[in-house]
């Protein structure tokens, strides 16, 4: 960039889109088996921990030069295909008890936007809503486009979501009418569907306190 003021002008200036938490949550606290977390800290104690956490890598990223931040919140996961097929009598009714600590994450993340906006006052910090935004989704996916919402386009067992996908193996053909693409990943239909609600954000619910456009402009 020529030199360190330049590139720091530079790197103020891009958009830095960050998210963080769902394997916190995959990959460790909804695993009792492997990990101890979910025994040690009820789920209110957890998304704290997650917060602090978070909050040392945003700084971080700030004393590095970035500006301008957009932390996505993190998606429904007990109703991923996993989710259901481990813990779901019917296989459709996402899992509650996973759903709800996602939203206290989410709650805790969303207040942090508005602590780092009050005491950082050289940058901007936006939250997109991504779990409403699913929700909006699974409560009328044919609206979307979406004809499976409770399977993977690839994957293994029941909902396709017992073993993710495999190599060699034939994913569905109608890979957009699937919510997700296999376990735990939703798939590029529904990637587009959040990319786009996040840039311009059809409501305050869905990215806050502003969306991804005017943050570009700020």
């Amino acid at each position: 960039m020529g030199d360190e003021n330049s590139a720091a002008d530079y790197l103020s200036k891009c958009i830095y889109s960050i998210g963080v938490g769902s394997n916190d949550y995959l990959n460790n606290y909804f695993m009792p088996l492997y990990y101890t977390t979910s025994r040690q800290y009820n789920t209110e104690q957890y998304a704290d921990i997650l917060i602090q956490q978070y909050t040392e890598q945003l700084k971080t990223l700030y004393d590095y030069g970035a500006r301008k931040f957009v932390l996505n919140g993190v998606g429904q996961i007990g109703c991923s295909p996993n989710a259901l097929a481990q813990n779901s009598p019917d296989g459709r009714t996402c899992v509650e008890r996973i759903n709800v600590a996602n939203r206290i994450f989410n709650d805790k993340l969303r207040a942090l936007v508005d602590d780092l906006n009050t005491n950082t006052p050289d940058a901007r910090f936006t939250f997109i809503n991504a779990y409403a935004i699913f929700q909006d989704i699974v409560n009328n996916p044919s609206a979307f486009g979406f004809r499976v919402t409770n399977a993977g386009c690839c994957g293994v067992g029941r909902n396709n979501g017992q073993i993710t996908c495999l190599p060699l193996q034939n994913p569905c053909p109608n890979r957009d009418e699937y919510l997700f693409w296999d376990a735990y990943h939703p798939g590029e239909a529904a990637n587009t569907i959040v990319a786009r609600r996040s840039y311009s954000a059809e409501s305050s619910s869905d990215a806050y306190p502003y969306d991804i456009s005017r943050l570009a402009q700020l």
